[in-house]
């Protein structure tokens, strides 16, 4: 009977460490070739299953794919796409099962966040649901850090760090012009439920006096007069103020101080920027000249400045996803295991996606400063060695050197799918 191929695809807002999973699993895959296939990625995520549209990596060098590992972004392109239920729309289900029929996939690897978790899931249902076996295990990743069991996210180390590196020399930035010009930098980041990211630039504060001087949380209610006496008392005390503030930030009434109207692929609220708003809001009461910045894609972009530790945990789970397949194991995702702060040591362990998807993981209360403005030591804690390392990519002619595949689609078997 012929070795089962694999399928691998990336989902959701990639990272800068989402190739190094990608670049675990093929070569994880290729070393058992004698056990596992070739490996199938999906162009553009799910929709790559869904429309046959499949790359075929055995086209790619052994030196193309290691590169992966230095190179940010999606390589085969990732997507937002929700499947529905069995019931549902039982049309897109056994549309895959034909799909992956046709090509003797036996082996599943969805690479992404939590709506992934939910998609890897209930793609591992059709073994029992319809007949087909499948081996679903889900690649975790997501800049948010909300996925819960597992200790932390690949993605969200490098981000992290490129926050608290941001707001750091920003604020050098700010502090020297602060006399006679800018007394306020607000820096917008990610995280539209959970406060990980907004988190991780308190890092940069070591000592009183640093910036950021104020971080807002989408877990903690804002109170506008309580924060403009917050940034009020900062400016006089310190001679300027700098923020770190969350997009998902909400006001009493529950809404995003940033919402623009409008919902994603998955139903979740689009957010406009809420930076402005904040800086708009200080100019507006207090008076003070600012600054804005959104760091938007640069922050999960930002392969230059990765955390080590964060490239070494993406790999691992590519990695372990292979392994736990080739040991027949189904529904489940690597989670990352921390066995120690100090010294920091980890291990990769197994979650149940029943547990994983649709569940989202917040800051605990004892991380967030009882005023609501700050990270505790109990947070410095977890994040710092999530940061911790460099790993730098190839550089020529000062700049980083990143891979850009082939994609060779494999041919097609089937009848055009319209999704």
């Amino acid at each position: 009977m012929a070795k089962k191929n694999a399928f691998y695809a990336q989902s959701g807002g990639v990272t800068a460490v989402i190739n190094a999973s990608a670049c675990g699993v093929i070569e994880t895959a290729r070393k058992n070739k004698d056990k596992m296939g070739k490996v199938y990625a999906g162009r553009n995520g799910i929709i790559g299953a869904l429309t046959e549209d499949l790359i075929d990596t055995t086209k790619e060098s052994a030196k193309s794919i290691a590169a992966l590992r230095y190179t940010p972004s999606g390589a085969f392109g990732s997507c937002r796409y929700k499947l529905k239920g069995l019931e549902q729309n039982k049309r897109e289900y056994e549309r895959l099962i034909e799909v992956f029929e046709a090509h003797n996939i036996g082996y599943f690897f969805y690479n992404g966040g939590g709506d992934s978790a939910d998609t890897c899931h209930k793609v591992s249902q059709i073994s029992e649901a319809m007949g087909y076996p499948i081996q679903a295990i889900h690649v975790p990743k997501t800049v948010d850090n909300d996925l819960p069991i597992t200790d932390n996210c690949p993605g969200f180390g490098s981000v992290a760090k490129y926050v608290a590196v941001s707001i750091r020399e920003a604020a050098f930035d700010v502090a020297s012009m602060a006399k006679t010009s800018t007394k306020i930098f607000v820096l917008e980041v990610m995280g539209r439920h959970a406060g990980w990211i907004a988190a991780a630039g308190g890092l940069a504060a070591e000592k009183d006096g640093d910036a950021p001087h104020i971080i807002l949380f989408p877990e903690v209610q804002f109170d506008e007069a309580k924060f403009l006496a917050k940034v009020d008392n900062s400016v006089k005390k310190y001679g300027y103020c700098a923020l770190v503030v969350s997009e998902g930030v909400r006001n009493k009434e529950g809404q995003f101080l940033a919402e623009a109207g409008g919902k994603d692929a998955f139903g979740h609220a689009q957010l406009g920027g809420v930076a402005p708003v904040i800086a708009e809001l200080i100019k507006s009461n207090l008076g003070y000249k600012y600054h804005w910045a959104v760091a938007d894609y640069l922050q999960r972009a930002a392969r230059h400045i990765a955390s080590k530790t964060d490239v070494e945990q993406a790999y691992a789970v590519g990695k372990a996803a292979v392994q736990f397949a080739l040991k027949g194991k189904n529904a489940v995702m690597p989670a990352i295991v921390r066995k120690s702060s100090k010294p920091y040591k980890w291990a990769i362990g197994e979650a149940d996606l029943s547990k994983v998807a649709n569940v989202e993981k917040f800051m605990p209360e004892n991380f967030i400063t009882k005023d609501g403005f700050h990270i505790t030591q109990k947070c410095r804690e977890y994040l710092e060695p999530l940061i911790r390392g460099e790993d730098y990519p190839p550089y020529k002619n000062g700049l980083p050197q990143y891979v850009t595949l082939k994609n060779e689609a494999v041919k097609k078997k089937l009848k055009t799918f319209t999704i």
